[in-house]
Order: structure tokens, then sequence, then C-alpha cells
């Protein structure tokens, strides 16, 4: 398989000096998902775990439900400048049909919807939506798992590169990781690890993020019926209206034992030494 860290040489610049020698780097290559030999998308991303990706990426679009629904998925020859085996196109064979999007429509980590319409998008297309309770979770518990995937964040310890997203359950046990250098692929690789293990939809889970909690990152919990999602950094203004339209709980800032919560408080439960942790 391709490599997921490269070493490259560079010069290291400080008040004390400089020196140069090797630097371990996150891997960046493209990954062209196909269906029936056609291309329906390329994405940049961190090599490993593409099953896993090209089921939640298919899930998130709306194209797929249940893991069966991808019957084979078969990556194509090719070789790089070096001679080496390259895995960056991955051809799918689906049981059904399905509509073909343009081929630059995920190039980027953008959603390419705005306002009203993108919120009315998610909503018509979610098989899964969330309903009121499932996932309630202890704020000391939900602090936790932000530790937890830190804990498990093994290439970004090596590059300081890459974003990660884990799913969890309600007591705090970490189901699954994954890493990469788009925070929508750590996403949809692990929402695609849930597809294949039939966890989806994952009422009773909660999604935990590294950095900030966008539109899209809302998007795709809502399509996988994960009614929790966490993170590290900020909040964008239309990851919250989502969040508040489709009924998800949404923290963010998750940092230290404090947190803000955005949308669906009712899910969190705060513990008795936490009073001021929602104020």
């Amino acid at each position: 398989m391709s490599r997921v860290t490269a070493r490259r040489r560079m010069r290291r610049i400080s008040p004390t000096g400089e020196i140069q020698r090797p630097d371990t780097l996150a891997v960046e290559e493209p990954l062209e998902i196909r269906i029936g030999g056609e291309s329906l998308a390329i994405t940049m991303r961190t090599p490993g775990n593409d099953v896993d990706l090209v089921h939640g990426f298919l899930l998130s679009e709306g194209m797929i439900g249940v893991a069966e629904e991808i019957m084979a998925a078969r990556y194509c020859a090719g070789t790089d400048d070096d001679g080496r085996q390259t895995y960056n196109v991955l051809d799918l064979t689906l049981r059904h049909p399905v509509p073909m999007r343009p081929k630059n429509f995920l190039t980027t980590g953008a959603c390419g919807l705005c306002g009203k319409t993108a919120l009315d998008e998610v909503r018509t297309l979610s098989r899964y939506p969330i309903a009121e309770g499932g996932a309630v979770v202890d704020t000391q518990v939900l602090s936790g798992m932000t530790d937890t995937l830190r804990g498990k964040q093994f290439l970004f310890e090596a590059t300081g590169g890459l974003h990660a997203a884990g799913l969890f359950t309600t007591d705090g046990t970490v189901l699954a990781v994954r890493e990469d250098i788009g925070r929508h692929n750590a996403v949809d690789k692990v929402i695609g690890w849930a597809l294949r293990q039939n966890l989806v939809p994952a009422r009773d889970l909660v999604l935990i993020v590294s950095g900030r909690a966008s539109f899209e990152l809302v998007q795709k919990a809502t399509m996988a019926g994960i009614p929790m999602l966490g993170a590290v950094s900020a909040p964008s203004s239309l990851a919250v209206d989502l969040a508040a339209e489709s009924g998800l709980t949404l923290a963010a800032f998750l940092r230290g034992g404090t947190m803000n919560v955005y949308t669906h408080p009712d899910r969190i439960v705060v513990t008795p030494n936490d009073t001021s942790m929602l104020a």
C-alpha cells in the first residue's frame, strides 16, 4: 500500500541558530473514486482505509444507505514516477445504479451548498433522521473523549499535520479512530467503518473531531444518524444551523473540561461539580 508518511529535508531556523535535517511529513495523494469504471470524484487524502473512506463518502452523499450496496471495491493498477505500485484509483461495483454527479464535485473540503438550500438538501437526503433522545452523555465523559482521541493520533504525533475523527459509545469507549490530512476524509473513514460494521444508523454513538465543526462534518454526522458531534475547536454558523434543524447535539471548544453546547443540550448531563460548564 502507499505510504502515509514521507521524509523531506528542511532547514530549521530558530533564535539559537539553524540546522538542516530530514522531517517527517504526512503524505497527501489524490484518490479517484469510480463507479463501474466511470469517474465520480477525486479527493486529496492520506492513503489508508480507502475502502472505509468511499463507504463513508457515498453514505454522506446519499448514494448508499447500507454497506451491502457496494458489491466490490478494487484498486486499478498504476505506478508512480519511480515505478512503485500506486493505489490511487478505486473502482466500485454497486448493487443498484445511482445517479452520477459531476466529476469534480469533491475536490476540496467545501460543501458547495449554502444557506437554506444546504439545510433542505441534507434534510431531504438523509435516510436516518435523528430522533429525540439517544446518546445521553455525562460532561466528564464527553470531555474525556477528546483526550482519548488525542492519545490515538499516532500519525499526528509523527507529522503534526493530520486531522482525526473518532466514534465513541456513551460511556467513553472508543470504537474507531481515523486520521487524514482532510478533516472531511477522516470523518468519512470513521463513518465508513461504522457502516461496514452495521452500526449505521449510529443512534447511540458520539462523533468527536480534532478540529473545527464545519457544515460538512455536521452533514456527514446527520447522514449517518449520529445524534452528537463534539469538536475541539469552533463551529461555523451554518454548522450550528444544520445541527439545530437536524436534531443533532453540537458541542465545541471541548478543552480541559469545558465546552460550549450550541444545539439540543438535553443529551448532555452536567455532573454536580460541572454546573458552570454549560453557562
